[in-house]
């Protein structure tokens, strides 16, 4: 159930207490401008702001012989008001309260978020810099490249966190608009100076032009930008339990003193944390894609998204904050181990420097084509026999050093500077500084 991943602060936001309680403030905002602009008495809005409350059981009572939510709510509101009421939900449609309400709940959401994205943010540049000499093996395809440093990679998912904190900015403000216009978004019942006045009250902007509803692609864009972190935590976390297979080992991620890995076998340390992350990516993506179906509905509106949009907003932004904020922990306890890093990189006997091979060679006039084929012809030579023991086979150093037309060409010295891993890496310092890392 996702109660099991929603935080405190979350929690409180989408409960339905909460949610009715910025209904009753959009309403309250309605009722004073009416009163400002001498449309409704100011006593009555007085006594309307004095009064005005609500129970969620009550709510829930009314709706139940009704079956129209906002209805019970100002209906419930009614009954603790009294005759004042009749000015309650003046001039409204139900989504002049319900749109500009959520716009709240959203904004409100997105600035936990926010703070969730610095958090991961500083810890990834704290690990960056801590690992940025830390030399490992770069991969592709899953197989030994050439060298990298752990800290550019983490460098790298650091730049990505700061991306999404700029879209993340952007959909925050797309979706800080309300609307106060009436059935059709035509102000047939109501001031347009009361929109501004409600939505300047609530902190937001009033919608240049609506229907009855705010246009969807602005919560599309939301969940959109929800589901690009997930997707970016998911490939973080990947990489993770990628990095601490048993016969790589090179990252873990926490494992507690008394943790338990296997009901079966006690030796296991698995990577739970991160494969739960990569699990609940899925369902955020997914709600992305409900969010896109939103986007179309019949004329001035119909309430095919409103069902949706009930589920997958405050689940998209509870599993987001839960997933960043466990991420978070990952990186916080992460074990990082650069003795296996050195022997994993050395573990082909020097195949991760052919291209350097190769390029010395070029270098010192050989044609690249004659290069490339006396290079890969030791290379997989050298390949054919790895996994043999030491003495069973002949490291690629080894071979590139015996075969004649790489010694009438290079020295001893200039093969040996081929190996260093020094050479692939010595660009690092600059990558951080162009970051700002540095």
């Amino acid at each position: 159930m996702i109660e099991r991943y929603t935080r405190p602060e979350m929690q409180r936001l989408w409960s339905l207490e909460n949610k009715f309680r910025r209904w009753l403030d959009v309403e309250l905002a309605v009722c004073d401008a009416w009163a400002e602009l001498g449309v409704i008495p100011k006593e009555a809005a007085a006594e309307i702001r004095a009064k005005a409350a609500f129970s969620v059981e009550r709510i829930l009572e009314i709706e139940a012989e009704v079956q129209h939510d906002v209805i019970a709510f100002t209906t419930c509101v009614a009954e603790h008001v009294g005759p004042a009421a009749r000015y309650f939900h003046y001039g409204l449609t139900s989504s002049d309260v319900v749109d500009t309400a959520l716009a709240c709940l959203m904004v409100e959401a997105g600035d936990i978020i926010r703070r969730d994205l610095e958090q991961v943010s500083s810890t990834l540049r704290e690990l960056a810099l801590r690992h940025k000499d830390t030399v490992m093996i770069g991969r592709t395809h899953g197989v030994h490249a050439e060298p990298i440093t752990f800290g550019l990679k983490l460098a790298l998912w650091w730049q990505e966190i700061e991306r999404h904190r700029e879209r993340w900015e952007r959909a925050v403000e797309n979706v800080r608009v309300g609307k106060i216009s009436g059935a059709v978004g035509t102000y047939a019942t109501v001031d347009p100076r009361v929109e501004e006045m409600v939505c300047a009250r609530l902190g937001l902007k009033p919608a240049p032009v609506s229907t009855q509803i705010l246009q969807r692609d602005r919560h599309a864009e939301y969940l959109l930008a929800l589901a690009l972190i997930a997707a970016s935590i998911d490939k973080f976390a990947t990489e993770i339990r990628a990095l601490q297979k048993t016969e790589v080992r090179e990252v873990e991620e926490p494992f507690a003193a008394g943790q338990k890995g296997s009901s079966a076998m006690p030796h296991k340390r698995n990577p739970r944390l991160c494969e739960q992350l990569s699990g609940l990516s899925r369902l955020v993506r997914a709600n992305a894609i409900a969010a896109l179906d939103n986007v179309a509905l019949w004329h001035e509106r119909d309430i095919s998204h409103s069902s949706v949009e009930r589920i997958i907003i405050p689940d998209s932004t509870t599993l987001v904050d839960y997933m960043l904020h466990t991420f978070n922990r990952v990186l916080r306890g992460l074990q990082v181990y650069p003795e296996t890093m050195r022997r994993n990189l050395e573990r082909t006997g020097g195949l991760i420097f052919s291209q350097r091979v190769l390029l010395a060679l070029v270098d010192k006039g050989m044609p690249r084509e004659e290069a490339y084929r006396i290079v890969q012809e030791e290379a997989m030579a050298a390949w054919a026999e790895y996994g043999r023991s030491e003495g069973e086979r002949v490291p690629f150093a080894e071979r590139i050093r015996a075969r004649r037309e790489v010694r009438e060409r290079l020295s001893d010295a200039e093969i040996d500077a081929c190996f260093d891993p020094a050479y692939s890496v010595r660009h690092v310092d600059y990558i951080f500084r162009r970051l700002g890392l540095l």
